[in-house]
């Protein structure tokens, strides 16, 4: 896509601190991170988000963000590690090319991620499970 900024980095055209690349995936450093180490995974195929993209692609993309985050490990030695990916406006998809965020955490970074669990409507959960099952083709 000739607008998209990570197809514009896969192509050369725009400049970045690429870590690793193979035959379909690419992994850069985050230009606004959100911690030291800070990169994304993403496949060289454009799709806007998971919904578009090919599932070998997001296999490939999976495999590279392992491998990636085993180096993050060695090299930084994290405490933890966040993976984050989202799709879509509503969900704070910046960049419309499917990504994975790796993120590593160190305890008291003073970085958020968490939220206060509160027990979910267990009729609502149910019924949201059966609407699940049945797209999924009724098998559980």
């Amino acid at each position: 896509m000739e607008t998209c900024v990570f197809c514009k980095i896969r192509d050369g055209q725009i400049p970045a601190m690429k870590v690793f690349e193979d035959k379909r995936t690419l992994c850069i450093m985050d230009i606004n991170p959100i911690s030291h180490g800070h990169c994304l995974v993403l496949p060289k195929t454009h799709a806007a988000t998971i919904f578009d993209a090919d599932a070998a692609d997001l296999q490939a993309a999976m495999a590279t963000a392992k491998r990636v985050a085993i180096a993050l490990k060695q090299a930084l030695e994290p405490e933890g590690l966040n993976i984050l990916q989202a799709n879509g406006p509503a969900a704070f998809q910046s960049v419309p090319h499917f990504h994975l965020h790796l993120i590593p955490r160190w305890m008291r970074d003073g970085k958020g991620f968490d939220w206060k669990l509160s027990p979910g409507n267990r009729t609502e959960i149910a019924k949201t499970g059966e609407q699940l099952r049945a797209a999924l083709g009724g098998r559980a």
